[in-house]
């Protein structure tokens, strides 16, 4: 497998995950895809290339567990009906955790719109962590490579997304994503094709609120 590719849905996201970068960063670059699941699923239709792909960006929490400022590795990415998995988290959490960034491991949901209330409990309720709007069509993508999908939490049941302390939320988000370039790209050389990804499965359905 050569090379990574890293999908980020604003610019801020990618500029930050851009200036972490190494240097020697060969083979490594870095989209922007645009907020939500049918601009992802154009980028996605443009991927090519048979890199690692890498989904990283600001999340939401719905698991009570997630703080501000968390890191959550998705386990498996669930999207439209199906469950996109994520053989290599624990690999990606081991690395991030060697780099000072311990990270939560656990299911992340692909969302159309943002998710508040009795939907958040809903998604807990049935297993999830996080939730986003972008990473389920790049997964769908992205099958037969390896697939990382990293969230930097910003909000939470307790720490809306709509509130005065989003801001520093999300200031502080942005120096965790800058953090993470040179991890993602050891993490890329060491996916290889022992860690493709397995068959996509039907055996998840987002509550009914929730389906893109």
């Amino acid at each position: 497998m050569n090379g990574l590719l890293i999908c980020a849905a604003l610019g801020i996201e990618a500029r930050a995950i851009r200036r972490g970068l190494p240097a020697h960063r060969t083979g490594a670059r870095v989209i922007v895809t645009g907020i939500g699941p049918r601009r992802a699923a154009r980028a996605a239709a443009c991927l090519g290339g048979q890199e690692a792909v890498a989904v990283v960006g600001f999340g939401g929490a719905v698991d009570r567990s997630l703080r501000p400022g968390d890191v959550l590795v998705a386990s498996e990415v669930r999207f439209g009906g199906r469950v996109h998995p994520c053989p290599s988290a624990p690999l990606l959490a081991g690395e991030l955790a060697r780099a000072g960034l311990p990270a939560k491991v656990g299911p992340l949901v692909t969302a159309d719109h943002v998710i508040r209330g009795a939907e958040r409990r809903r998604l807990a309720a049935i297993g999830a962590y996080a939730v986003d709007m972008e990473t389920g069509p790049l997964a769908r993508a992205a099958a037969g490579r390896p697939l990382a999908a990293v969230r930097v939490i910003v909000d939470t049941p307790e720490a809306p997304l709509l509130s005065p302390a989003t801001l520093a939320r999300g200031l502080a988000a942005r120096r965790t994503l800058r953090a993470l370039g040179p991890v993602l790209v050891r993490w890329a050389a060491a996916t290889g094709p022992r860690l493709m990804n397995a068959p996509e499965t039907e055996q998840f359905s987002l509550p009914k609120e929730s389906l893109p």
